[in-house]
């Protein structure tokens, strides 16, 4: 079995390509969306993307500026908002079926560290 779960504190991802329908899964302590192949590539990739820009764009802001930015793709829209260096996360998966879920910024530094080592982003 190929399965992998990582978790911090207040977040967790995990993939199972074994499975059926949805391969995928991410979530906090207190939630968890399963989600297909093609709906947990797109978080990742998204989520990526979002770390990347919210780290280049810390030299154009003031220390006490706060910035929201969004990504999204047809399956999923992100939206990080805070400091450069410290930001929360929301997630909407936006087709099939409506879910929602947060990481604060606290677990959102792990996560990203994560998703890009859990297939190979």
């Amino acid at each position: 079995m190929n399965r992998v779960l990582k978790s911090g504190e207040n977040w967790r991802i995990g993939w199972n390509p074994d499975a059926t329908i949805y391969q995928g899964l991410v979530g906090s302590d207190a939630w968890a969306i399963e989600l297909t192949e093609a709906e947990l590539d797109d978080f990742c990739r998204l989520l990526c993307q979002l770390a990347e820009t919210m780290a280049n764009i810390a030299a154009e802001l003031m220390e006490e500026e706060k910035i929201a930015l969004e990504l999204e793709s047809e399956a999923v829209w992100l939206e990080a908002q805070g400091y450069p260096q410290s930001y929360s996360l929301r997630l909407i998966i936006q087709q099939n079926r409506c879910c929602e879920g947060n990481w604060p910024p606290t677990a959102v530094k792990e996560l990203v560290q994560a998703a890009q080592n859990l297939k190979n982003f």
